[in-house]
């Protein structure tokens, strides 16, 4: 059994690796070709020349940092042009997510689009045993098949944008660097003598150039977006706004509004125009729905509940709660204590204790204040 749990000696395992041209998937491929496996690098080309704007990913300079790598490792590398895909699949999907009244992940559907579906599609073509990736999570054999469990840097785990990763896809898929903190990862860079050891971390959505997220939504969808009311939750029309796509659930800065106490957007009503907001304790959320279930423990998620922790938002610490089948793939999440922005489009994430048990996309609708 080799490094990757895979019961062949390296030179003689496959391993495709997603090379986004950042310093993490770099690492991933240096620590594979170092331990003798027949690395093969892959980049995505997701966007359009991004001007080399500090702190984008998936800019066109990264295809020619990741290139860099490839030849500074002696390993094959390949560009695969996935504009088209990523148009469909993710940058369309954000902005109608939007207009829903909804506060999309991005990230989350181009991994579950783009990168685990269509790109483990072209590793098994290469001939690949698995797709290495540069994410600060963890994979595992456990007794039932193989596990998700959170990155070793609690500050860096990405097992949050991961959940949607099925069984089967989890069975291809490692993650090398997962064991390790940043620090750590841009030291084994340098020490590999690797030309992307110094470059930023990706801060932003890399399709969100200048303006912002509204500004998008509104040349993606002209006219779509239409200016409405700012309501109080006890009814009392506070102001107007320029489009809902401009505002999330648990929003204060930017309202456009006054008024002696702060005040939160609490939901967004587009069948009607309108941006509620409220103090503080109307963000309050107990109990809410999820659609679009993956549920990675067992066979089915049981119908009497099972008690996990979970994550509503990325940033967040895990808080326990008792999740429950609900309908056909969906599920009803009751947390143990309330708490803010729990936001429609937004993915609640299953754990316990390190293992990702799964997750879920929370429904517009389907939130309930306090139990």
């Amino acid at each position: 059994m080799n490094a990757l749990g895979i019961d062949k000696s390296p030179q003689d395992t496959r391993v495709v690796v997603a090379m986004s041209g950042g310093v993490d998937s770099s690492t991933t491929a240096a620590l594979l070709v170092d331990q003798g496996f027949d690395v093969i690098g892959i980049t995505l080309r997701l966007t359009d020349d991004a001007g080399g704007r500090p702190g984008a990913c998936c800019a066109g300079r990264d295809v020619e940092d990741a290139r860099r790598v490839a030849d500074r490792l002696g390993m094959p590398h390949y560009v695969l042009d996935m504009r088209a895909r990523f148009r469909e699949a993710v940058i369309d999907d954000f902005a109608d997510a939007y207009l829903a009244g909804e506060t999309p992940i991005p990230c989350i559907r181009c991994n579950e689009t783009v990168k685990f579906t269509d790109l483990l599609g072209v590793a098994r073509d290469l001939g690949a045993d698995a797709l290495a990736t540069g994410h600060y999570a963890r994979w595992r054999r456990g007794d039932d098949g193989p596990e998700l469990h959170r990155g070793a840097d609690a500050a860096r785990d990405q097992s949050y944008f991961l959940f949607a990763t099925t069984r089967p896809q989890l069975a291809n898929l490692r993650f090398p660097i997962g064991e390790l903190d940043k620090e750590t990862t841009r030291a084994l860079a340098r020490r590999h003598d690797l030309p992307v050891a110094a470059k930023p971390d990706s801060q932003d959505i890399c399709f969100v150039r200048d303006g912002t997220y509204g500004d998008l939504v509104e040349a993606l969808r002209p006219g779509a977006s239409e200016p409405g009311e700012i309501v109080h939750v006890d009814g009392r029309v506070l102001g107007r706004h320029d489009g809902i796509a401009r505002f999330t659930v648990g929003q204060r800065r930017g309202l456009g509004v006054s008024a002696r106490a702060p005040l939160y957007v609490v939901r967004l009503e587009p069948e009607h125009g309108r941006v509620v907001v409220g103090p503080y304790a109307a963000l309050l959320c107990g109990r809410f729905t999820l659609g679009a279930v993956n549920w990675l423990d067992g066979d089915a998620l049981p119908d009497d509940g099972v008690g996990v922790h979970v994550k509503v938002r990325s940033t967040m610490a895990p808080v326990p709660a008792t999740v429950r089948r609900h309908g056909d793939d969906g599920a009803l999440v009751t947390l143990d204590q309330p708490c803010a922005g729990v936001a429609p489009g937004q993915a609640c994430v299953f754990y316990r204790d390190q293992r990702v048990l799964g997750g879920g996309w929370i429904a517009r609708g389907g939130t309930d204040g306090p139990p």
